[in-house]
């Protein structure tokens, strides 16, 4: 493994524990893709460092149980704004 991705596994799973975010949010942060995240904090990041790999896949294991809610969230508010009743 070359030392950028090493380094970039690192500080993708520090900024995943220092904030929570998910896999999404990290992807847009760093200008990566989503599966370069998922690979980087679930195969790269366990060779690398095993308990930081353990910290964040907590956090990715209670975002996934939470993402029903930030979904249902997100569809309220998208029509929040428009009340009107259609018949």
């Amino acid at each position: 493994m070359q030392n950028y991705i090493r380094k970039r596994a690192v500080k993708v799973a520090q900024y995943i524990i220092k904030t929570s975010n998910t896999v999404r949010q990290t992807a847009e942060v760093f200008g990566i893709s989503k599966s370069t995240v998922h690979k980087d904090v679930s195969e790269r990041l366990p060779r690398i460092d095993m308990k930081l790999a353990q910290e964040v896949k907590e956090i990715l294991e209670k975002n996934k149980a939470e993402r029903h809610i930030r979904g249902g969230e997100a569809t309220r508010q998208k029509y929040a704004g428009s009340k009107e009743v259609t018949l």
